[in-house]
């Protein structure tokens, strides 16, 4: 497990946002922790999946699921943007299993260093088949962070009420002063 701190402003969304919420703005810059194996490790460590190895391959793997992730949030839902969703998956799949509990299932992956970009990918898909209008991304025009709307009326337009939702309410009282 990394020692670094996890500097990230949106954390605890579903592994797929989780994932896209890597990349976020700060003052005005773009910030990504994924640059290096370190910025892996911190991540893996966040979502409880350390017990895959934190290095190029792996990383390499959870960029371009990232990647595609990305093209599916924010972009058109196409053939293209599909397929590269279904690039990763193809890396991956879900075995049943008998347990004392009774019937499982267990992830398999023909290289170990796909595990995290094929779990990640197989959430999104999760999400898609239980709640597809409830994946949103920040409503701010400065924000590129994700999050899976868990409010009970399913309105929530904001990464962070404390943030961007503060910016936006700020914004508009400094624009209403302009005019009055």
């Amino acid at each position: 497990m990394s020692a670094l701190r996890d500097p990230r402003p949106l954390t605890g969304e579903p592994l797929s946002l989780d994932l896209l919420n890597t990349r976020w703005m700060y003052e005005g810059a773009a910030q990504d922790l994924l640059v290096d194996t370190d910025g892996l490790a911190v991540w893996l460590a966040a979502n409880g999946l350390d017990r895959f190895a934190a290095d190029e391959a792996t990383l390499r793997h959870v960029l371009r699921a990232r990647d595609a992730l990305r093209a599916v949030a924010d972009g058109p839902l196409d053939a293209e943007s599909a397929g590269r969703v279904d690039s990763v998956l193809a890396h991956g799949r879900i075995r049943a299993t008998l347990t004392a509990e009774g019937p499982g299932e267990r992830a398999e992956f023909g290289d170990e260093s796909w595990g995290p970009a094929w779990l990640a990918a197989r959430n999104y898909m999760e999400l898609l088949s239980t709640a597809p209008d409830r994946i949103r991304a920040c409503a701010h025009e400065a924000c590129v962070l994700h999050f899976f709307d868990t409010s009970r009326n399913g309105t929530r337009r904001w990464c962070s009420m404390a943030v961007c939702g503060n910016r936006a309410k700020a914004s508009r009282h400094y624009a209403r002063s302009l005019r009055g």
